[in-house]
């Protein structure tokens, strides 16, 4: 029997809570070379996007140059994918008609969410499983992943469908954190619904 094969022309992201990300949009451009073909829409909506990018459109349509001249990135013929990153100052639940306009996301993603120590995700969670939009987060340490768990569970009445792990894309050196005594690491653990 032969494996159905399925080519996606889109992807649809959102990310919550972004910070250091609106500032390292570059970064993403590097999208285009791990999902060639690919149109990749990434919404950013929190409350510190800066209101003089609430709103804003970037388009990335061209890789980050290298330095190698023979080097692939400095061709034209890898037109066929793009990135459109799309701003949005303020709470997802909120923004929620702003951000699926065009569309509803594949995913969401949020890293480092603090789950537990934000009782503005409450209203936000209740919509994203309202919609049936599955979600990724991250926490800086196991703990926190474990109380957001409680409270997504309190919250929502439901489990993860996605278990507490260890994020192997999580930032390699630790962050100093004088309040806590755990080992913490930039989107150590993630878990999702």
């Amino acid at each position: 029997m032969e494996e159905p094969s399925f080519k996606f022309a889109s992807c649809i992201f959102t990310t919550l809570g972004p910070e250091r990300e609106i500032y390292q949009i570059p970064v993403f451009g590097e999208l285009r070379a791990l999902f060639p073909g690919f149109r990749i829409y990434i919404d950013f909506v929190g409350p510190t996007i800066p209101h003089s990018r609430d709103g804003e459109i970037k388009t990335i349509c061209k890789y980050a140059n290298c330095f190698d001249d023979n080097c692939t990135c400095r061709s034209s013929h890898n037109t066929n994918s793009s990135l459109i990153l799309k701003f949005h100052k303020g709470l997802y639940h909120e923004r929620y008609n702003d951000v699926i306009k065009d569309s509803k996301p594949d995913i969401i993603i949020a890293p480092n969410a603090g789950i537990a120590a934000y009782s503005s995700w409450i209203p936000t969670l209740e919509l994203i499983k309202e919609k049936g939009i599955s979600v990724i987060f991250t926490d800086y340490c196991e703990e926190a992943a474990y109380l957001a768990s409680s409270c997504i569970s309190s919250v929502l009445g439901d489990k993860l469908t996605v278990p507490i792990q260890v994020n192997p894309f999580r930032q390699p050196l630790s962050v100093e954190n004088s309040v806590l005594n755990f080992p913490c690491y930039s989107n150590c653990f993630l878990f999702g619904f």
